[in-house]
């Protein structure tokens, strides 16, 4: 076991990453998740990405109860000293938050696509968030015409897919709140 330098920054190696790692990572424009003590890297977005993501918060916001509150990226969803991961969009309890992070699992996890992260999303993600409990858990894809894939856990506490619309079709989520989404206008933003 030893450390890497690199500039002021150390990096531990040869054992698994933990939450007071990623405290001391560098301010370099990636956000730093760890599951399970392993360090995924996510670039800064895109305007596709960041454009859906916040459309789709001010929707969820739109129709959220008071018990429930919704946020976005970055915020960390701390449920172990080896796991710290931030959705772009979260919807949580509100007596489940922190002034500093949410540790606990949140009632809806959104992921949105980019080539950088597809594979964390559709992977190992969804396997973190079924494992703590995430009770819904989405995944948009800013692709043209827009895409969003919803899975929710089953009495077993496995995911199955309850949901796929693509363009203007639309998803009636009934968890964790009614609330109607259309995934192209998710990207009205990006058109003058």
């Amino acid at each position: 076991m030893g450390v890497m330098t690199t500039g002021r920054t150390s990096i531990p190696t040869g054992r698994p990453f933990t939450v007071a790692d990623l405290e001391a990572m560098p301010d370099d424009g990636n956000r730093y998740e760890l599951i399970d003590g392993m360090l995924i890297v996510i670039p800064a977005p895109g305007w596709s990405h960041q454009e859906m993501a916040l459309s789709l918060a001010v929707e969820l916001r739109g129709a959220c109860p008071r018990e429930l509150r919704v946020l976005v990226a970055p915020f960390a969803v701390q449920t172990a000293f080896d796991s710290e991961v931030q959705p772009d969009v979260i919807v949580a309890r509100y007596t489940d938050l922190t002034a500093r992070n949410l540790p606990a699992a949140p009632v809806l996890a959104v992921e949105v696509l980019s080539h950088s992260t597809a594979l964390h999303d559709r992977n190992t993600k969804k396997a973190h968030y079924q494992r703590i409990g995430v009770a819904s858990y989405w995944l948009l894809d800013p692709a043209e015409p827009g895409a969003l894939t919803a899975f929710e856990l089953d009495g077993a506490g496995a995911y199955r897919e309850v949901g796929h619309v693509v363009g203007d079709e639309e998803f009636r989520a009934e968890r964790p709140f009614p609330v109607t989404i259309v995934p192209a206008r998710l990207l009205d933003g990006l058109r003058p």
